[in-house]
């Protein structure tokens, strides 16, 4: 009897211990897959903003008179806000 039961507890912890390797290789897995889909979002992040780079370096040449009235007109802005909300206290 001790026999069968110990038998029954070598059984199961073998069990335990397959489908634990099997979770773990599917976590590493999952890792793997995570890590590639980060490093793709993030290079193509940089590519994005390298792009939005040139194109507002190109805007910025063909158009420098509208760009420093767009420019001066948001510092302006930024500039009644804050100080607004320094005065405000």
């Amino acid at each position: 009897m001790a026999e069968n039961i110990l038998e029954k507890a070598e059984t199961q912890v073998a069990a335990s211990i397959h489908r634990l390797s099997r979770a773990s290789s599917a976590m590493a897995d999952a890792i793997d897959e995570s890590v590639g889909v980060i490093k793709h979002a993030v290079k193509r992040s940089g590519d994005v903003a390298e792009e939005l780079l040139d194109d507002a370096a190109q805007r910025v040449k063909r158009h420098p008179v509208e760009t420093m009235a767009a420019t001066f007109g948001l510092g302006l802005v930024a500039g009644v806000f804050i100080g607004w909300m320094i005065t405000r206290k």
